[in-house]
């Protein structure tokens, strides 16, 4: 495990799945890696034998897998090799309805639709279900951001894991199983009446709360826990999405622009390409053999509702450019500059006569 709050999380999503009833929304368990023998597939291992109704896949269709759910009792979906479903852009686009079911799923009450039946009469079914999903590399974005993410990596030389053998393991396995069985079933109707105190807003917050309640209804040092982990992990992943989203990272390549020119009023889009495209980190290279376009760009602005416009600039010229208050809101909004930590408490100045303040 890449850590003791990801070790948290796991225990607690694997105790959330005995309480689906009671949940508005289903995190699913993203549990990633870089590469090949971090041990992804051996955690799934594990959870499959300890969770709620497991229902493990490799490569089912998305029909096979909404007329497995039940609203009355939703199995918990288990996915491996999820890299072979998403991992390339043919793939992906192969398996769209995969990706837009697992994200319909995490929200109660958004079935899908299907014409079935000798009369072809539409039919509604439920897709509410948590689930958990093992592969290398990231999954969609969308997928992602509905998750708990467990970025597992290679043991390093001197690092010892126990083996896991099914035969001698899955019983005591089977046994935490029956427990939290017997400890959470009958708490489902108190599970969904508690609305906690939670660490982050939004998506994260609806994702992290069923382990939070659980946490709650564990009492001890579990809250303390949970909201730590939930803390630590939706930080890292947010600095994550800093670091590799695509748009955010070309807003805070506008600003770095701006800020480089000291923030006139107004900046070029030939200027503000250069600027872009002269950052050999960037991924703008790899839009054309001239990197980053100006259509490129209004096309990852257009989301956004930013686009260039015919300026006047300071000496007299007019040319296609930006407003710097035209990105403003959106700065704030997607990728707000971080708050510097306060300094320490200046001393009083003390009195120049040498008497008393």
């Amino acid at each position: 495990m890449p850590s003791e709050e990801a070790l948290t999380a796991v225990a607690l999503w694997i105790a959330a799945t005995y309480l689906q009833r009671a949940w508005q929304h289903a995190p699913r368990l993203a549990i990633v890696a870089p590469e090949k023998r971090c041990g992804k597939s051996r955690l799934l291992d594990v959870i499959t034998e300890t969770v709620h109704s497991p229902l493990i896949t490799v490569n089912a269709s998305p029909a096979a897998i909404f007329r497995s759910i039940t609203d009355e009792d939703p199995p918990t979906l288990l996915v491996d090799e999820a890299d072979t479903l998403f991992g390339t852009a043919k793939a992906a686009e192969r398996n769209e309805e995969v990706r837009g079911l697992l994200n319909a799923g995490h929200q109660r009450n958004r079935p899908t639709l299907r014409v079935s039946g000798p009369e072809h009469k539409p039919t509604s079914f439920p897709t509410f279900a948590m689930a958990a999903l093992a592969g290398i590399g990231d999954l969609p974005s969308t997928v992602m951001d509905r998750s708990v993410v467990i970025r597992m990596r290679r043991r390093a030389a001197g690092e010892k894991v126990a083996a896991f053998r099914t035969s001698r393991d899955t019983p005591a396995l089977h046994a935490i199983r029956d427990r939290l069985t017997a400890w959470l079933q009958p708490q489902c109707a108190e599970a969904m009446a508690m609305e906690p105190a939670m660490p982050v807003e939004d998506r994260a917050a609806d994702t992290w709360e069923p382990l939070v309640i659980v946490a709650d209804l564990a009492g001890g040092e579990w809250p303390a826990l949970a909201r730590t982990a939930c803390r630590v992990m939706t930080d890292y992943e947010a600095g994550q999405d800093e670091e590799g989203g695509l748009r955010t990272r070309l807003l805070v390549g506008i600003r770095r622009a701006f800020a480089a020119e000291n923030d006139p009023a107004v900046l070029g889009t030939k200027r503000l390409l250069e600027a872009l495209n002269a950052d050999k980190e960037a991924p703008w290279a790899e839009y054309s053999s001239n990197g980053l376009t100006p259509r490129g760009l209004q096309m990852l602005l257009k989301p956004y509702g930013i686009s260039s416009a015919n300026r006047r600039f300071p000496d007299g010229t007019q040319a296609k450019g930006f407003a710097r208050n035209q990105f403003l809101d959106t700065w704030a909004r997607y990728c707000p500059e971080p708050t510097p930590p306060a300094g320490p408490a200046r001393p009083a100045a003390e009195p120049q006569d040498g008497t008393a303040a």
